[in-house]
């Protein structure tokens, strides 16, 4: 409960959710800017989108996932410090990431040095918004 809190918080502080309506489509044509560094690939070896790409890590399951937790990705350690301090991937949370990764570090750890490895900043909210979707629709089934 104090995690959520903790998130909660830090996603009021850098803005509330965004209130653009998501487009998945859009965000699979927004997601070829992604696609240097990172793929959609499923447990089952499909390539759902993206290439063989390395840099980044899998996004296949990001959403509702903890911060920093791919098995087998180096992530830097202020990603995985936010991770251990409670960070889940909702849509406010990567939308805000994905824009500027190094910011939101510093204002959900409240650290001035804390920087992220990822350097791509998406620079349109909507654009942003629409590749949440796009991921949302690639999210394994949940019961």
């Amino acid at each position: 409960m104090k995690t959520t809190r903790l998130a909660l918080a830090a996603v009021f502080a850098l803005g509330a959710a965004p209130a653009i309506a998501a487009d998945a489509e859009a965000g699979a044509k927004a997601f070829n800017q992604c696609q240097t560094c990172h793929v959609v690939v499923n447990p089952a070896g499909e390539t759902l989108a993206g290439r063989n790409a390395k840099t980044g890590p899998n996004l296949y399951g990001v959403v509702g996932r903890q911060a920093g937790t791919v098995e087998g990705f180096k992530y830097g350690d202020d990603l995985v410090a936010a991770g251990a301090k409670g960070l889940v991937w909702d849509e406010a949370t990567f939308v805000a990431y994905v824009q500027d990764p190094s910011k939101f570090l510093k204002e959900y750890l409240g650290d001035s040095g804390a920087k992220g490895k990822m350097t791509f900043k998406v620079k349109k909210e909507a654009d942003a918004a629409n590749l949440y979707a796009f991921l949302v629709s690639l999210a394994p089934a949940t019961n």
